[in-house]
């Protein structure tokens, strides 16, 4: 009998169902309040904005009352998209429901580019119409606090999604800290225009921040595309899981057909295995768990499916004489 080399695994197999979902509804209720935190700001930075942006007749600061209302429906959309795909696999989602976050990265990057366009009309009109900005101090001191209120907002959201692997909270982080770039663009802008009366410069301005929203739009829309077309996982992860079957290939013929792609947070992981034609059926499958639990040291919250093959009874390829030696190390006397 193949005994594991951890010595708590008979504690990890005789592990409660609650002790197994409860650890996983304590990550969904942490991204959920992360999400939560961002709709709360998001909301007060479009009224302080837009209200402060009219005042004032700058398109700078409506552009950026506009790009917080993106972020609002954005963060909105982060929201439910981590409920959903915190939620576990039912009958009509055997998978799981973790491509959630892609599509909900999929519709927030559309709506960064469709209000970039707004932003671009806007801002050509009054570039070559000609318009006078008000009130400057008060434009900011508003684009003051949005900056400094989104980077607290963006790092606290940022160090949720690396814990937990989220897509949509890692999109909304970074939605955010572009915006902290942007309302610092404007704030500079607006004291240009006090120093020298140029006013042309909030338009120009504006155009920036609407570049830079195309830009945010399209990483947004690339990473969450990846995930929705079974992109496979990074290369550092792959080899993670290479560097595990070559550590154990003395217990076994060969491995072949490896894919892995990620939905969500979570990793699907398969792969053939081929053991000798004498190994049990009981034994070929302690081995396999066995390596699913090596490779889930390396790589957490994955789903792994090994398809078990015998070899060929005359392979050349096969370095195993006696199925028992895959199972002398750890074998009970």
């Amino acid at each position: 009998m193949f005994r594991d080399a951890h010595p708590d695994q008979s504690k990890r197999e005789n592990l409660s169902t609650r002790d197994i979902i409860e650890p996983g509804m304590a990550v969904g209720n942490e991204k959920v309040s992360a999400a939560k935190l961002s709709v709360a700001s998001n909301s007060l930075l479009v009224a302080l904005k837009l209200s402060f942006g009219l005042l004032m007749g700058s398109v700078g600061v409506i552009s950026e009352a506009i790009h917080a209302g993106v972020d609002l429906v954005a963060a909105l959309l982060a929201t439910y998209s981590v409920r959903m795909s915190s939620r576990p696999a039912d009958a009509d989602h055997r998978y799981g429901h973790g491509k959630f976050e892609n599509l909900s990265g999929m519709i927030e990057g559309a709506l960064i580019i469709v209000a970039a366009a707004i932003v671009l009309y806007e801002a050509g009109r009054r570039l070559f119409e000609g318009s006078e900005v008000e009130l400057l101090w008060y434009g900011m001191a508003v684009m003051a606090i949005s900056a400094i209120v989104n980077y607290a907002v963006s790092r606290r959201l940022m160090s949720v999604a690396r814990r937990t692997g989220s897509l949509a909270l890692e999109a909304d982080a970074y939605h955010l800290l572009t915006d902290v770039w942007t309302s610092a663009g404007v704030f500079v802008a607006l004291l240009l225009i006090y120093f020298t009366g140029i006013h042309e410069i909030d338009s120009m301005i504006a155009i920036f921040v609407a570049a830079m929203i195309v830009r945010a739009g399209y990483d947004i829309t690339r990473r969450s595309t990846k995930g929705l077309l079974d992109v496979a996982l990074p290369e550092e992860e792959m080899k993670a899981i290479e560097e595990v079957m070559v550590e154990h290939e003395e217990m076994f013929v060969d491995f072949h057909r490896l894919r892995a792609r990620s939905t969500g947070t979570e990793r699907q992981i398969d792969l053939h295995l081929t053991v000798p034609r004498s190994l049990s059926v009981k034994d070929s499958h302690d081995l396999s768990e066995h390596l699913e639990r090596e490779i889930k040291e390396k790589i957490p919250n994955c789903v792994i499916v090994m398809h078990i093959e015998p070899c060929d009874e005359n392979c050349e390829k096969c370095r195993i004489h006696d199925s028992r030696r895959v199972f002398t190390k750890g074998q009970s006397e």
